[in-house]
């Protein structure tokens, strides 16, 4: 028998409102579907109700939950200009990581990295640059000559590099996202959404956690030229500590920016800004939209039990479930009342358990709170009785039906 039970949890007790998921909910909300363009001036959805944004594409995540506090054509792929550097960075790192590539590991500068124009390192023709400052020009001064270095001296050629990002980002799980070089220059196949480009930012922090600081550096110099970082969030707004602009004419401007606060980081993605000062102003008015209305809620604690099942010829009569990690949500500050959590597991459970056996659901939902769905597992090891042992309950699991 499949049990859904719902719970009153004291962690948020006097402000929840129990009420049973709605169908939409028990299915999960999934990845939403790709939606035509909209004009700049047309509003976002949020959890709160539409928000006005001057950029075409947006979308603002909190980066613990997953949860989405605002999106507009995020799945709509588009020219991500400079953005696209954050790929070229992550094969970098990765490479590095693996040992496959040294930061004193020094490349050459070809003729076509020399002449690569847009942004620029300043690389010197003919000289060879380790890969520690070809990361700091890429990163800090967005320089796309030092990709080109870098792509060449890993890959060959910067088009073998740019079929190297594919595979990595199919790796990573870039859905929409389509790279022909490796610095965002316009190519009309050159192509990803917002919403990968959140997932990139949020893998660049997870996974490489010894080079991330350098998205925080505020300018570096190369040659006695120094440039600043491109960045408007650093240094402007508390807790700011990346990521990656970028321009064309045609995508308009953009930022892939992070702020960090306490236990809680945003990660915001706009493009098709009309100019630096929108795309500040908005990069920073979204940021702090989020932090202001949004809040983090701990349901349960790794170790918590969340609930006692009972065991059919077990040792012992039930098994605590438990989530095997922290189960935190974001809600918009006002809507806790709304909140409904199911537990969802087949009944009884049958013997033997192993600790760390994945038992059944917790389903969280209700009015304006993302649906989720997590595991729960079983906190300890139940043995099954002997022979013996199991004959009375056996008899007695007979004459009940």
């Amino acid at each position: 028998m499949m049990i859904r039970r719902e719970l009153l949890l004291g962690a948020l007790a006097g402000g929840v409102a129990i009420a049973p998921a709605s169908a939409q909910q028990r299915r999960g909300s999934g990845r939403p579907a790709a939606v035509p363009s909209a004009p700049p001036s047309s509003p976002a959805t949020t959890p709160l109700g539409p928000l006005d944004t001057q950029a075409r594409q947006a979308l603002l995540i909190d980066a613990a939950t997953g949860a989405v506090l605002l999106e507009k054509n995020a799945d709509e792929r588009m020219p991500p200009s400079s953005m696209s550097k954050l790929m070229t960075m992550y094969v970098v790192f990765d490479l590095l990581k693996q040992g496959r590539l040294r930061m004193d590991q020094e490349l050459p500068v070809s003729e076509a990295a020399w002449r690569m124009g847009g942004s620029k390192m300043f690389v010197e023709l003919g000289t060879s640059i380790n890969v520690e400052n070809l990361a700091h020009g890429v990163i800090v001064q967005s320089g796309n000559d030092a990709c080109v270095v870098l792509a060449e001296g890993i890959s060959g050629s910067e088009q073998q590099f740019a079929e190297l990002l594919n595979e990595y980002g199919t790796r990573i799980g870039l859905r929409d996202s389509h790279f022909r070089n490796a610095t965002g220059w316009p190519d009309p196949a050159h192509r990803m959404t917002s919403r990968d480009l959140a997932t990139l930012a949020q893998r660049l922090i997870i996974d490489f956690p010894q080079y991330y600081p350098i998205y925080s550096q505020r300018s570096f110099t190369w040659h006695d030229i120094s440039q600043e970082n491109r960045n408007p969030l650093l240094g402007r707004v508390s807790g700011a500590d990346g990521l990656k602009t970028g321009h064309t004419e045609d995508a308009g401007y953009g930022l892939t920016g992070t702020v960090k606060r306490g236990d809680r980081r945003l990660i915001l993605v706009i493009n098709g800004l009309s100019s630096m000062r929108a795309r500040s102003e908005e990069a920073e008015r979204l940021i702090e939209w989020g932090f202001r209305e949004f809040e983090n809620v701990t349901l349960f604690r790794a170790s918590d039990t969340v609930e006692s099942a009972p065991v059919y010829l077990g040792e012992q009569p039930t098994v605590p479930l438990v989530g095997g990690k922290d189960l935190v949500l974001t809600l918009p500050r006002q809507w806790r009342r709304h909140l409904a959590v199911q537990i969802r597991y087949q009944q009884p459970v049958a013997a033997p358990v192993v600790r760390g056996q994945e038992i059944g659901s917790l389903v969280v939902g209700g009015e304006g709170v993302p649906s989720m769905s997590l595991p729960l597992f079983a906190g300890t090891d139940v043995s099954k009785l002997g022979l013996v042992q199991r004959i009375p309950a056996l008899l007695g699991r007979m004459i009940s039906g």
